[in-house]
């Protein structure tokens, strides 16, 4: 079996997400937006998928390297493109590799008629979710308030969900520990004590204001915490997990695959690592920082509600807790396909469990009717 074609498709939708000055998303009125598929195709009519690539890079570094290779051989292919990262990271992110190596994996499910988590080596087919809020705003009845977050956190828990995990006010909102803290204290007074809680707050808080929020979530009686640093700066971090019995959970932006999460490890920066296919360029290195940790007895949290990161989730068993789904708002229908699925990629029961496809590949159902229907043609 030999790759014969790399194709990125654009096409339009309407979405009810818009950015803040800072790159947020909230919600929004409804615009014209854009989407790509990613389709690798074979000489035996197998293809692969995988939506979110840069059409402009695929087409002019990634393609040329992936003709007429074995899509099999994706750990080849995988380090093939990483290697050359190292003059070309400017373009040749870890996004990229990861819509790459994410089509082959789902490829290669197809190909076998197996899904991706069996190939990678079953441990189960549901997973708990957590619900993963987006940041905080200013819309009335949005997440503008700590009783806002209170009130949508019992609405979470209504629905099923076992945890949930706060994104708190960040720039061009106000931030500040003290505001974080008395949205985490409303939501732990609203549910009880036996939901699990955790929080991703602002990013660039400094070293003591981030060990006073610690602080004050282990009072609170808080899972974990995540990022509430510059996660350059590794140093903040071993002094910061020093101080806390609060689990701190990272890296999750910081460059560098598995092997930044090797250095906080073991340098006792964090005390379970994170990882997200999308952040750390597919499901090949996520598969390797999930063994890396377990030789290290550490769990390893899934970072987004990616398709694939389920996949994962279910091949690693415990060392993955939670999968994280959303992002969710008051004002946004998550259980709502995208136009351009039929179905979701997380579906959750009514005990806050996700359940994983199994359906060959990843089993995305995807809507190509109405991808056709909407395409961007090329000038």
């Amino acid at each position: 079996m030999k790759i014969v074609d790399v194709q990125v498709q654009t096409f339009h939708y309407l979405s009810n997400t818009v950015r803040d000055s800072d790159g947020h998303g909230h919600p929004g009125p409804a615009h014209d937006a854009q989407q790509t598929l990613l389709t690798i195709r074979t000489d035996e009519g197998v293809a692969g998928f995988c939506f979110g690539a840069n059409a402009q890079i695929v087409e002019s570094m990634v393609k040329p390297l992936l003709m007429g290779e074995d899509p099999f051989f994706h750990e080849k292919i995988w380090h093939m493109l990483k290697e050359r990262q190292r003059l070309a990271l400017d373009r040749l992110s870890d996004k990229v590799l990861a819509a790459v190596d994410v089509a082959l994996w789902d490829l290669v499910g197809r190909a076998l008629n197996q899904p991706v988590y069996k190939l990678l080596g079953a441990t189960r087919t549901k997973v708990p979710a957590y619900a993963s809020t987006m940041c905080g705003d200013d819309l009335v009845g949005g997440l503008n308030t700590p009783e806002a977050y209170a009130e949508f956190a019992l609405q979470c828990k209504a629905r099923g969900y076992t945890a949930f995990k706060l994104h708190t006010w960040q720039p061009p909102y106000s931030a500040d520990p003290k505001r974080d803290v008395a949205a985490c204290a409303a939501v732990r007074e609203a549910v009880g004590p036996d939901m699990a809680l955790m929080i991703d707050p602002y990013h660039y808080y400094s070293r003591h204001q981030a060990l006073y929020l610690g602080r004050e979530l282990e009072k609170l009686g808080f899972y974990w915490m995540e990022e509430p640093m510059d996660e350059h700066s590794m140093s903040s971090y071993i002094w910061l997990a020093d101080q806390l019995d609060l689990a701190i959970v990272g890296p999750e932006t910081v460059e560098g695959k598995m092997y930044s999460r090797a250095e906080w490890i073991v340098h006792h920066a964090c005390d379970m690592t994170r990882a997200g296919v999308r952040d750390v360029g597919g499901i090949t290195p996520m598969m390797k920082i999930v063994h890396l940790a377990e030789s290290f007895n550490m769990q390893v949290e899934s970072h987004g509600p990616d398709m694939a990161n389920l996949h994962v989730l279910c091949a690693m068993g415990i060392r993955g807790e939670y999968h994280e789904r959303g992002l969710l708002h008051p004002f946004i229908d998550y259980e709502t396909p995208q136009p351009w699925l039929n179905q979701i990629v997380d579906p959750m029961d009514d005990e806050g469990n996700v359940h994983v496809s199994d359906a060959p590949g990843l089993g995305m159902d995807i809507n190509f009717d109405y991808i056709q229907a909407n395409l961007i043609q090329k000038a």
